[in-house]
This record gives structure tokens, C-alpha cells and sequence, in this order.
């Protein structure tokens, strides 16, 4: 949205009307779908300070910029669970729901089987760290943003599975990082339990000033699958 609007700012200050319109809008009542951008896109295209041909690129570059917008309005339950485990089984099929058959002693504790490697599948959206009581799609960040933002992989069982997969969700651009069980345990950032008294689930802030720290594990998709199998070897090795 930050883009947006500096796009249209600097249209609207070519208007010699430009004070009395930004009058109007910070008077504005906005109802679902008429809101500040409808506003101001439909008084430059009046005005002929916005052409069609300009209002479709200038719509086109804003979908480009926020292709992933909609998975903000995904559900916690939805977009952790659900979501993110259908999206690696898309971008990797050989990836299995396990059951009782692949492996007898499963009851739930991970989320993916691969030839015999138990995998946890955590999900998380970058958001806006200072925008605490906004919804999700207003907090949404675009990958190149400058403010601070804070992903928090919750209810990680490092003794329950070989390997994680991370999925984490910018307006523009998803991520993946696949790290060993071992490697999550023994991370400086990790911590054991997630609340008072909850032995066996941890949890792993990932920030604008810790980032870095992960990127030997970032994977692009199509490397998910060699990642997953080179990440149990590491964790293969301990045994």
C-alpha cells in the first residue's frame, strides 16, 4: 500500500486543486468498496491526470507487488495447517500425509512423510511488528521493507521429527528454509518451551535482525525435496 500511495501522491500534486482534494479525504467515511484509493483513483481518471492505459499498469504493478496479499486473510488455523502443507505437497508430490500404514508408532506428531523422514511443516506471515491490534493484511509487508517485522514458528517438537520445513510469507515473495530437527534444538534463537510449564514445544522468533542468521538453510522450491533428504542425512548422522 506504501507504494501505491506515494504513486498517487505524486499524481495528485500535478492537480492545482490537490489541497482541497486532500482535504476531502482526510474528511473521507470509507465503506467497503469505496475507500481512500477508490477516491483518489477515480478523481485522477476525472481528471485526466490518470489515463486508462496508466490506471492498468498501475493496477497490474500493485497485483505484481502483492500477489500473496490474500494468504494475510487466511485463517490461523487454515493457513498454518492446511495452506502451507498443501502448498509443499504441490511443489513437491512425492510428499505423503503419514498414517498408521507408513509408519506404526504416528499419532499425529508431524506432518509429512518422505521415504521414511517425519517432517514438521511451520508457516508464518512477516508483518508489521508495531501494528499490534491491525488486521493481518494491514500489517502485511512487501520483502524489500525497511520496517521491522517478526515471524514467530510456534509449537515446534524437535523429538518428533527428523525435519522442518519453514514457510514464511511476504506481500510478494514466499520463503523456505529446511533445517534438521538437530539443527532447530541447538539454534541460539530456539527456545524450549513455548509457555510456562509446555515441555516438548518450542518456538523460534525469526526477525528483521536475525534473518541472515538462517540463510544457509533457505532453499528455493525446487530444490525442496534434495534439501529435505540432505537435512536428514545431517540428522541421520547423529544417531
Amino acid at each position: 500500500m506504501e507504494h501505491l500511495r506515494k504513486e498517487l501522491d505524486s499524481l495528485i500534486a500535478k492537480l492545482p486543486e490537490q489541497d482541497e482534494i486532500r482535504r476531502r479525504l482526510a474528511s473521507l467515511k470509507s465503506r467497503y468498496p469505496f475507500n481512500e484509493y477508490e477516491y483518489l483513483i477515480s478523481t485522477l481518471l476525472a481528471m485526466d491526470v490518470l489515463t486508462l492505459d496508466g490506471y492498468h499498469d498501475l493496477r497490474e504493478s500493485y497485483v505484481a507487488r502483492n500477489r500473496y496479499l490474500h494468504i494475510f486473510e487466511l485463517s490461523s488455523q487454515n493457513f498454518g495447517g492446511k495452506w502451507a502443507e498443501n502448498r509443499l505437497k504441490r511443489l513437491v508430490p512425492e510428499l505423503q500425509k503419514p498414517s498408521r500404514e507408513s509408519d506404526p508408532d504416528y499419532s499425529g506428531q508431524y506432518d509429512l512423510y518422505l521415504d521414511g523422514i517425519r517432517i514438521e511443516v511451520k508457516a508464518s506471515r512477516a508483518v508489521d511488528k508495531r501494528l499490534r491490534k491491525a488486521p493481518l493484511y494491514k500489517k502485511a509487508l512487501a520483502s524489500d521493507s525497511n520496517k521491522e517485522f517478526l515471524m514467530n514458528f510456534q509449537q515446534l517438537k524437535t523429538e518428533f521429527c527428523d525435519v522442518f520445513v519453514w514457510v514464511a510469507v511476504w506481500r510478494d515473495i514466499i520463503r523456505y528454509w529446511v533445517l534438521s530437527s538437530n539443527e532447530v534444538a541447538t539454534n541460539p534463537y530456539y527456545s524450549p518451551r513455548q509457555h510456562r510449564g509446555n515441555i516438548g514445544e518450542g518456538q523460534l522468533h525469526m526477525r528483521h535482525d536475525n534473518i541472515r542468521a538462517f540463510a544457509k538453510y533457505k532453499v528455493k522450491p525446487q530444490k525442496l525435496e534434495y534439501a529435505i533428504r540432505m537435512a536428514y542425512k545431517r540428522q541421520a548422522a547423529l544417531r
